[in-house]
């Protein structure tokens, strides 16, 4: 299981990791490279870069060199006062840094899927062929509780099978949540069918319980085995859970990592699980309080997506997460503050499934698939234009008219905000060109800023109050920031679009829904897309100022880390 860690490949993925440490730290104006010549040293470090816009620090990474062997945790623990990590922090990110190394070596390890192969893969191996995580955290693969065994199991890379652990909860304990589609027992029937249901109720029976006082929950594997079992003892021991055994289908873990695509039957839900992880400054629970309004938000997204006849003209849509349940253990709740891992230990969510939603000719792939580089140096996003045959400026329209013009007019229109990174994206694709995209991980990661804009009772907790001059970092740091600022220099490098072409695409696609959305006037002018510049709001500063809760979820705005401002491409790049 650790054939992987070895002399050749731990070098190699060390120089990828301090490049990519180098670079963002440089971005977000934590370290200050000393042009030097046609190089730039940081300290001992030296290496050549092309900059580009947005403060991009593109470093080639076999220039390099520091005198020595290139080593990640060295490199972490030689900066870490100018990083700002505190020293109660540092050995905790320091076992970030080495899992996510860790995991980076095994990638290296599998046989090698080109961005060619990946132009005409499934949805699924796609999933499993991505190395790369978020691209702008250094220490994005931490997971932090996992162990070896765990991470060929459970970690999405490895694309193996996972059967999910059930089990029975009182209800008179749990929360359960519904769409007003279905009810949570037709869900359940659809999902396990009535042969299993009945196993699972004499199970109960087994016990000297009543199948009527229950109801049932899917559990992560690792979870049940190394925090329900245990961290629930008394629970259990008390008839509150009873534990069913496994289901009969076979998910596949996606890149968010708690969450499975049912592999069985694609059609089916997707599950996402509590999983009592450290990864990328949280650790990944699911709140039972939260699962309670988790359907109601959803449908109301729903609602105002499928009602909206700008964004049915861009065919965006979302994955609705239909139902929801949680258990509420007693004894935590009653020693702990709203906010604690220790109350989001034990729920779980269903979301549809986007297989049924395609038309013919139509494929998937996540969105983060469009930054993936394979070992070769290749992009993906290069092979799928290359294989559509349009010009690259034609398909980066398409994608930017599937992407970012849906996000542009839903804040403008409702100041309805998502979080649009590569893994909560899923991308339709017709012949190798962006048709649509798919919006997923709805309740946890929207949030409403207009005031005025109506929302049910039960979904009022995604209102947030955020200045109105940071309103817009959901375009300049969610999008231009942390998807484009990578996007464009891919496509430089492989001979497709400069800078200037790609902004211009940018900027006209905008331009163009703001000349055909005259209703929104105000809106534009009040928030303006073309400001000369905005924030520079900084990722890796949250984690590096605590790597074990990132931001304070009662007061997201408040938490964030600002320094200094970026020039808008949209406005020093664009031309025309």
């Amino acid at each position: 299981m650790i054939d992987h860690l070895n002399p050749d490949v731990w070098a190699v993925v060390n120089r990828a990791l301090v490049r990519k440490a180098l670079s963002e730290f440089a971005h977000e104006r934590i370290l200050s490279p000393i042009a030097d010549g046609n190089e730039y040293s940081v300290g001992r470090y030296r290496f050549t870069a092309r900059r580009y816009p947005l403060n991009h620090w593109d470093i080639d990474a076999d220039s390099l060199d520091n005198g020595g062997a290139l080593d990640a945790l060295e490199f972490i623990t030689e900066f870490h006062e100018q990083l700002g990590i505190g020293a109660d922090m540092l050995p905790v990110y320091l076992e970030e840094i080495s899992s996510t190394l860790a995991s980076a070596a095994y990638k290296l390890s599998k046989p090698a899927l080109t961005a060619a192969d990946l132009v005409t893969a499934d949805f699924q191996t796609i999933e499993a062929a991505m190395t790369e995580g978020h691209p702008c955290f250094v220490a994005n693969n931490g997971r932090l509780g996992f162990g070896v065994a765990d991470y060929r199991a459970f970690a999405p890379e490895t694309g193996a099978a996972v059967q999910l652990t059930w089990i029975a909860v009182r209800k008179d304990r749990a929360t359960v949540a519904h769409s007003t589609t279905l009810s949570y027992d037709e869900l359940l029937q659809a999902e396990l069918g009535s042969a299993v249901l009945e196993e699972f109720a004499a199970r109960i029976v087994a016990v000297g319980a009543d199948p009527g006082d229950y109801v049932y929950l899917p559990v992560h594997p690792w979870q049940w085995e190394n925090k329900t079992s245990i961290t629930f003892a008394a629970d259990i021991a008390q008839r509150h859970i009873i534990h069913l055994g496994s289901g009969a289908d076979e998910y596949q873990p996606q890149q968010s990592i708690r969450t499975f695509f049912n592999r069985s039957h694609p059609s089916k839900h997707y599950v996402k699980t509590a999983l009592s992880v450290l990864n990328m400054g949280f650790m990944r629970g699911l709140s039972p309080t939260y699962m309670a309004a988790t359907p109601a938000i959803n449908d109301w997204v729903h609602g105002l997506v499928s009602n909206d006849l700008v964004l049915k003209r861009y065919g965006f849509s979302v994955l609705r997460e239909i139902a929801a349940a949680g258990y509420h253990n007693r004894y935590y709740e009653n020693a702990t503050a709203k906010t604690s891992p220790y109350r989001k230990m034990l729920s779980a969510l269903w979301r549809e499934s986007p297989l049924p939603g395609l038309e013919p000719g139509e494929r998937l792939a996540t969105m983060a698939s469009l930054l993936h580089v394979d070992r070769h140096g290749a992009s993906l996003a290069a092979a799928l234009i290359r294989a559509s045959g349009l010009e690259p400026a034609a398909w980066l329209r398409a994608y930017i008219d599937a992407y970012l013009i849906p996000l542009v007019h839903s804040f403008y229109a409702y100041e309805l905000v998502f979080m649009p990174h590569g893994e909560n994206l899923i991308l339709v694709l017709r012949d190798a060109v962006p048709a649509r995209v798919i919006m997923k991980d709805i309740a946890e990661e929207i949030a409403v800023m207009d005031p005025s804009t109506p929302l049910p009772a039960e979904a009022e907790r995604v209102r947030a109050e955020v200045p109105d001059d940071e309103k817009l970092l959901s375009v300049f740091t969610d999008i231009f920031d942390c998807i484009f600022r990578f996007l464009s220099p891919l496509l430089d490098r492989e001979g497709l679009l400069t800078p200037s072409e790609f902004w211009t695409v940018v900027a006209t696609a905008v331009r163009d829904y703001q000349a055909a959305t005259p209703e929104l006037a105000e809106a534009f002018a009040k928030y303006d897309i073309f400001a000369p510049s905005f924030a520079l709001s900084c990722l890796n500063r949250l984690q590096l100022k605590n790597n074990q809760q990132m931001v304070d979820l009662t007061d997201i705005a408040g938490s964030l880390q600002f320094v200094g401002t970026l020039e808008n491409p949209l406005v020093t790049e664009a031309t025309g």
